[in-house]
């Protein structure tokens, strides 16, 4: 563990709009983030793992290491994905290559990416790769530190989705709020 907080401050420190966060994710926000998910839930995929935090909460859930794929730009975080998640595939590879590399009727995209950090229309170029590769009833879960949806009403009803609340998980650093977005 000191080996990845000393990875993901030396991220910090050298691109801080790529992590856009001042900790880690706390263990508490990855039991949030994988709620709902379990051994039959099928295909999962994560955008933006960083060090694995949620990724290890996804596993915990009781997903398959052989259901996970991951995407994440950082060479230096993709190798520690590498090191430390056998089974697990990675991509090093940013979140939109997802259709590409994806075949539809994936259960659950969980993003760690900072959307709220990026301009709107990256933010609408995630958000429609994940439910390019999304089941019909997939699910996209996000967290933000803000008080609001990483996407603005106008935004998902042009997208034709709708949000619903999460768990305010305070036990993180800062406090996160959880966002899962379905097809309308």
């Amino acid at each position: 563990m000191a080996h990845e907080a000393t990875l993901f401050f030396r991220q910090l420190l050298t691109k801080p709009k790529q992590v856009s966060a001042i900790a880690p994710s706390s263990r508490w926000l990855a039991r949030a983030m994988a709620a709902g998910l379990g051994p039959h839930s099928g295909r999962v995929v994560e955008f933006g793992p960083g060090t694995g935090v949620l990724t290890r909460g996804i596993l915990a859930a009781g997903v398959a290491a052989r259901d996970l794929t991951l995407f994440e730009m950082s060479p230096d975080f993709a190798a520690h994905l590498h090191a430390t998640l056998p089974g697990v595939t990675i991509h090093h590879a940013p979140a939109q290559d997802a259709p590409k590399l994806i075949a539809p009727g994936v259960s659950a995209v969980i993003s760690g990416l900072p959307l709220l950090s990026m301009p709107v229309g990256l933010r609408m170029e995630i958000v429609q790769a994940a439910f390019d590769i999304l089941a019909p009833d997939g699910v996209f879960v996000q967290f933000t530190y803000g008080q609001k949806p990483p996407l603005s009403p106008e935004l998902m009803a042009q997208m034709h989705l709708r949000v619903s609340k999460g768990p305010k998980v305070w036990a993180n650093l800062p406090p996160a709020q959880v966002y899962h977005f379905h097809r309308a």
